[in-house]
């Protein structure tokens, strides 16, 4: 139920333009002013991170959004997690998307045709999300970028209220789908904490009037307020749900915030430890999954970072993992490099070729074989599907990467009727 237009362009390029000089990193969960910006982007290209924050005043945010959806560099794309994932699946011809986000005339053009949008969905004016690329190495001033990533801001009401939800769940009848995917929850951190928390027990409600017997995927995306996570996960969201997508980002915020296995680490250096990343996943399912005792659908976590991507699943409820992992790594593959199928001299492995299953319980150690690249271990009832990804060594673009990973994972994925 999120959608906007994405500009995106050279970060160092708009605040060039924007006439902010280069200077000390310093971390903002929610931008008031260019000097929060300047900082905060200067902060997370320092860290080679990528990170999404609510930029509160509307007129500043109009005038920023005017310099850079007109700057030579810029490029307008379909942007928001769900418009993303149904833009990709949509390449499909044999499916048919509903779409329920704020979608204004600009978007509207952009969207495939097999993207079908509710009339009470549109609005008169587009939702701009700026989005502030890096390249790895780059400079600006003092700092300098570790790896390529991008800084996403954005003034956005409608998304942050989600106020398509519930046109959404009303649409479901009529359109009877075969599967569900939510995003854009993480838009409701610009809420005030009281509206937040209730819009979270409306969206719940809401949530719960699909039938049961469809499948729901919910796509995590940055978050700064652990209590919010916390909601989420516990008493509300989680349970819901039958599938999650994720990041490394916010897989460790994730832990941190239900002071979770290693939720002592403060950050990830470089690429993250395999066994950390699945000690972590494998708490998620056996802490919120669904068990005997526990009435929670959740019962799939696809996780995606740079060099690998794991899927984990409660056994008895899905098929085709092998599959279904290996697709969302050729995807990461082919469009960060925005070619058609892989080529072999455009990418690169940066995964680990040896690494144990956990670091809280008798690991295994696995070492990599190229000519079975997706790895399969076991645990209490839990399966892991590892894969190694070719990364994209001059990536086009990086925008969107995880929504198409995890929407061509879902489309590959088999779900057992229960």
């Amino acid at each position: 139920v999120n959608a906007c237009v994405d500009v995106v362009l050279s970060g160092v390029k708009l605040l060039e333009a924007l006439g902010l000089e280069p200077g000390e990193g310093k971390n903002h969960a929610v931008l008031n002013s260019g000097q929060d910006l300047r900082e905060a982007f200067a902060h997370f290209m320092e860290r080679g991170a990528a990170a999404e924050r609510f930029f509160s005043d509307a007129e500043v945010f109009q005038a920023i959004a005017r310099t850079a959806s007109e700057h030579p560099a810029a490029q307008l794309y379909v942007g928001g997690n769900a418009a993303l994932i149904g833009q990709k699946l949509a390449a499909n011809p044999d499916l048919k998307i509903l779409l329920c986000g704020p979608v204004g005339p600009k978007l509207h053009e952009l969207l495939d045709d097999n993207v079908v949008v509710p009339p009470e969905s549109m609005q008169e004016r587009d939702e701009f999300h700026l989005i502030l690329e890096y390249q790895a190495g780059e400079q600006w001033g003092r700092v300098r970028a570790p790896a390529a990533n991008r800084f996403i801001f954005s003034h956005d009401l409608s998304n942050g209220a989600l106020n398509m939800l519930e046109v959404f769940v009303s649409s479901l009848d009529e359109f009877q789908p075969d599967l569900v995917v939510l995003s854009g929850l993480h838009m409701m951190e610009g809420q005030s904490k009281e509206m937040r928390q209730r819009r979270l027990m409306e969206a719940v409600a809401s949530i719960s009037d699909i039938p049961t017997d469809i499948p729901i995927h919910l796509e995590l995306a940055s978050m700064t307020d652990q209590d919010f996570m916390s909601n989420i996960m516990h008493q509300q969201v989680f349970p819901l749900v039958n599938s999650i997508g994720l990041n490394e980002q916010e897989l460790l915020f994730l832990t941190q915030s239900a002071s979770g296995p290693h939720a002592s680490l403060a950050s990830w250096s470089g690429i993250p430890d395999v066994g950390v990343v699945s000690d972590i996943l494998f708490w998620i399912l056996k802490e919120h999954g669904k068990t005997a005792e526990r009435a929670s659908d959740l019962t799939r976590i696809h996780f995606h970072t740079l060099a690998y991507h794991i899927l984990v699943t409660v056994d008895g409820h899905w098929g085709n993992q092998a599959a279904a992992v290996a697709a969302g790594a050729r995807a990461a593959g082919t469009q960060a490099c925005a070619t058609d199928t892989i080529d072999t001299s455009k990418v690169f492995l940066k995964a680990p070729l040896e690494f144990v299953t956990s670091h809280t319980e008798a690991p295994s150690k696995i070492s990599l074989n190229p000519d079975e690249p997706v790895v399969h271990w076991h645990r209490e009832g839990i399966s892991f599907h590892f894969t190694p990804v070719l990364v994209c060594k001059d990536p086009v673009r990086t925008v969107g990467l995880g929504d198409a990973i995890s929407a061509e994972g879902l489309l590959y994925s088999e779900v057992y009727p229960q």
